[in-house]
């Protein structure tokens, strides 16, 4: 695996007790190459499978983004948000709610999306008072309108979760206030009432749970006898993570209906110019949506308030989601067995060559589609005239925005934003899809161009590595989450899992649920800026 994160995934058993599986190996800086340059803005070179996309460009931020949302797995990665997006919760979504009370509180609530989830705020009515946890099951009366904020706000952890959200309170606390999550509940309800806001989903938090759900039955988990919810046991905490991995992956949180074409992205440079200096040089995780300057803020505010009384049919109708998706699922795979091909530790010439021509099948199986008939060396001598391969790289990096950019006049500024991600995308995609695949056809290892009966060993070797480190800087720039994964593969008994609350790092025997009195306990989670490399040690624990 190459990919990092100070984040490591762990597994953590269903049924048997806490593990946690291997840290991802990181990878090093990019290798530098002397024959590549970086793209400005525009220029002469817009085609040149030579050219590096822009430092400051973020359209690998914002399509990753647009691929993550309302996914669990991503957004615990990633946890500092930077994306707003309107939606709509239909009528009749089953939600849960637990509470020391007989009653669920009229106002402002929480409801939990599973049973699981509602369990675990019964915790402190169980240990202080009043001793009962009463459990409720929902369901919405009308459609809840809702703003969705992404990364890990509801996880409770420092450094920049909490930003898209508190920024929306900066005219209304004083800066020295420490700001509760219902601070930020409040504020935002307060701040939605002109555009009939219902509720917040990062949890998902009802502006008046009254008008918006219904109970459909309770019951006191708290009661004596051999059905009580028993709080001393750690399957509660544990069973609210599993429940919660349920949403992991595409399709995510499906009970939430996004609407893309009102998205706006702390990522948008044009809407957020003073971010980009702030950013530069920073690992992803590191990126703060709080240091917008004021002006950029007013501007995105204004955006989102735009989108949320524009009319439900004023857009392009095209499926973003559905798009992105698609562009992830015809190379994800491919690239990781491309990867695994190239770690081999060949030494065998017979070896080196079947890698070799295993990768150049891959690279030509992607690039299939777009192979002009006419697309062919002008001299296979000169392996870096490479001007024979550009239809083929920008019908590929076409492909998927051509019809799209069609449909221009009828997209919102939102719309926009994501056609552009789409597009940088796909162009740095096919780049180094095509620039990967003729270097392969300059080898004579390609079966239907320029094949070679005869093959030199060392240039293959040489081959190998600058593919290597083609496609390693390729992945490590788009960083797609399906990449990051427990390795080995967890057992069937486990979870592969992100340290985040209610399990928030781990200790002697595994991980466990926060405690403040022990050392290194704290109560905000997992950061791993300050704890020990040896409480992340891999292995599982039986």
């Amino acid at each position: 695996m190459t990919w990092t994160t100070n984040q490591p995934p762990y597994t953590c058993p269903l049924a048997v007790s806490w593990c946690h599986c291997a840290l991802v190996t990181p990878l090093t800086d990019w290798p530098q190459d002397e024959h590549l340059d970086v793209l400005g803005a525009e220029g002469s070179r817009e085609w040149d499978l030579n050219v590096l996309p822009n430092s400051n460009a973020t359209d690998h931020l914002v399509f990753e983004t647009v691929h993550s949302l309302l996914q669990r797995w991503p957004n615990t990665r990633m946890r500092n948000g930077h994306t707003i997006v309107p939606g709509v919760i239909p009528t009749g979504t089953i939600f849960y709610h637990a509470t020391g009370q007989t009653k669920i509180p009229e106002g402002r609530g929480w409801v939990a999306a599973s049973p699981e989830h509602a369990y675990y705020f019964c915790q402190d009515e169980l240990y202080n008072g009043p001793h009962e946890c009463w459990f409720f099951a929902v369901a919405t009366t009308r459609p809840i309108k809702v703003v969705y904020f992404d990364g890990n706000s509801a996880g409770f952890l420092p450094y920049g979760t909490f930003d898209t959200q508190d920024l929306f309170l900066k005219d209304q606390l004083s800066p020295d206030k420490n700001i509760s999550e219902w601070d930020r509940a409040h504020g935002i309800c307060d701040w939605g009432k002109d555009f009939n806001v219902d509720g917040i989903v990062s949890e998902v938090i009802l502006c008046d749970t009254a008008s918006a759900i219904r109970e459909i039955f309770s019951i006191n988990l708290a009661l004596p006898g051999p059905h009580g919810l028993d709080y001393s046991r750690s399957f509660v905490p544990f069973e609210s993570v599993h429940a919660g991995s349920w949403q992991n992956y595409f399709p995510g949180e499906i009970r939430v209906q996004l609407d893309l074409a009102r998205l706006v992205s702390f990522y948008d440079t044009q809407l957020a110019p003073s971010l980009i200096a702030v950013r530069a040089g920073q690992e992803r995780w590191d990126h703060r949506a709080g240091n917008i300057s004021n002006e950029d803020f007013s501007a995105l505010k204004s955006r989102l308030e735009e989108n949320l009384v524009l009319p439900p049919n004023q857009s392009s109708g095209i499926d973003w989601r559905a798009l992105v998706h698609v562009i992830v699922d015809r190379f994800a795979d491919r690239f990781e067995l491309i990867q695994y091909l190239l770690s081999s530790s060949a030494t065998d010439p017979g070896e080196i060559i079947d890698v070799a021509n295993k990768t150049q099948t891959q690279l030509r199986i992607m690039l299939n589609p777009y192979l002009y008939l006419s697309a062919v060396p002008t001299d296979p001598s000169n392996k870096a005239a490479l001007d024979w391969a550009v239809p083929i790289y920008k019908l590929c990096a076409t492909a998927y925005t051509s019809f799209t950019e069609s449909e221009l006049n009828l997209m919102t500024e939102s719309e926009k934003s994501i056609l552009q991600a789409v597009r940088g995308v796909s162009r740095e995609t096919c780049r180094v899809v095509t620039k990967m695949w003729a270097a392969g056809v300059y080898a004579g290892i390609d079966d239907k161009l320029n094949r070679k009966e005869s093959l030199d060993i060392a240039e293959i070797t040489g081959l190998r590595h600058t593919w290597a480190e083609d496609l390693n800087r390729l992945m490590t720039w788009l960083d797609w989450n399906v990449w990051i994964k427990c390795n080995p593969v967890c057992d069937p008994e486990e979870i592969c899992y992100l340290p985040t609350l209610p399990i928030s790092h781990r200790g002697a025997n595994g991980p466990f649920p926060a405690d403040p009195s022990e050392p290194g306990g704290s109560l905000n989670g997992f950061d791993g800026r300050s704890d020990s490399e040896d409480l992340f040690r891999e292995g599982c624990q039986a």
